[in-house]
């Protein structure tokens, strides 16, 4: 069977200037360090960015857009951090696999604009393909089965129904589970598809793509068949969990008239034209 599709109506982000966009930095109580380094990002993001696109998993989780109503400290210097941003530049949030409860309110709170699962970012004359990534990772089934199940209209109508402390217990225990999972010494690491990355591409008329979750930065020049997939993968951030020696993590995207482009937290963008 045939995994192409009729062309999607895709909803497009357009910009004149440069579109920064960054992903995975996990916002919580438990990453101050991170936090800090990220807020430094804003800072240059509003400096030099025509518009930030943030791809998902901006916070470690969340668990619902009345949280931002009594927000413990270090959301609110988030939020703060985050509203300052979008006044200086337009500022679009994105779902992740952590943070899909992100709604309305919260994007009035800080002045974004929601982005749609899937959508099209054009700077002048180019297009590309932007997504959090984790509905790529086919190839991780019982993941699949989950994140159907918790973003059924249902469940989150249930969830949401529950007491703000009670809601945050469910989400770290679920989170705890899963970091269980992921450090067992046979444990599989679920990359994208690259089947399911190329249906999505043909169909939205791209064949670039930016995307994060996986935590595998870089650019890729992916074989599918007789197609070549342009990938870029945005890195996660990380500067309180690192083991002896380890550097910081971090970076971020730029699409500008000159292309794309990655660079890490350390880079000096102070000098360069954007």
């Amino acid at each position: 069977m045939s995994l192409l599709r009729k062309p999607l109506s895709l909803n497009k982000v357009s910009t004149g200037g440069s579109a920064w966009l960054a992903s995975d930095i996990h916002l919580g109580p438990d990453n101050p360090r991170t936090a800090q380094a990220f807020f430094g990002f804003l800072d240059q993001a509003g400096a030099h960015a025509g518009a930030l696109l943030l791809l998902g998993d901006i916070f470690d989780v969340w668990i619902g857009d009345d949280w931002v109503n009594e927000p413990p400290e270090w959301l609110a210097q988030a939020l703060d951090r985050l509203h300052k941003t979008g006044k200086r530049i337009p500022l679009y949030i994105g779902h992740g696999n952590r943070d899909f409860l992100m709604g309305q309110r919260l994007a009035d709170r800080i002045g974004a604009q929601l982005l749609d699962e899937q959508c099209i970012l054009n700077v002048n004359n180019q297009s590309v393909f932007v997504a959090h990534g984790d509905e790529f990772c086919t190839t991780d089934r019982a993941y699949q089965r989950f994140r159907k199940l918790v973003r059924h209209p249902w469940t989150q109508k249930l969830y949401l129904s529950l007491p703000l402390q009670q809601r945050l217990a469910i989400a770290q225990r679920a989170r705890h589970k899963s970091m269980q999972s992921q450090s067992r010494p046979n444990a599989v690491w679920h990359d994208v598809s690259l089947a399911s990355l190329n249906c999505a591409l043909t169909n939205a008329q791209t064949r670039s793509i930016i995307h994060g979750h996986t935590h595998k930065p870089g650019h890729y020049l992916d074989k599918f068949e007789d197609q070549t997939i342009d990938r870029w993968v945005l890195p996660d951030w990380e500067a309180d969990h690192l083991g002896a020696g380890e550097p910081m993590r971090g970076g971020w995207i730029v699409v500008n008239d000159e292309g794309i482009k990655l660079f890490g937290i350390d880079d000096n963008v102070n000098n360069r034209s954007f």
